[in-house]
């Protein structure tokens, strides 16, 4: 199995900055639960606070293709246009100890 990170930039759309952290807080829970995710946090830009960070680690692309299956995963795909710009990568390791 090789891991597959996702790192995903979200800056809130103006006034959206409350509605952001609720969706993403909120899914907190149900992504740490699922089968094969290693790791699933959010940062917060500490220069522009309506910038977060998701950093999330699958064991491989089977379990984020599950991920992406979920109903919170499409409850966060319904929404995120609406509350921020978003820049999504997935990243396969090239030197990771």
């Amino acid at each position: 199995m090789t891991p597959t990170k996702i790192t995903a930039i979200l800056t809130a759309r103006p006034g959206k900055v409350d509605e952001l952290k609720g969706l993403l807080f909120g899914m907190v829970a149900d992504c740490r639960a699922e089968p094969g995710n290693l790791r699933w946090d959010i940062w917060q830009d500490q220069a522009n606070p309506e910038r977060f960070v998701l950093d999330e680690l699958y064991v491989d692309t089977a379990a984020v293709a599950a991920h992406r299956g979920t109903a919170h995963f499409n409850t966060y795909l319904s929404r995120i246009n609406d509350l921020a710009e978003r820049t999504a990568l997935v990243l396969d390791p090239a030197d990771v100890a």
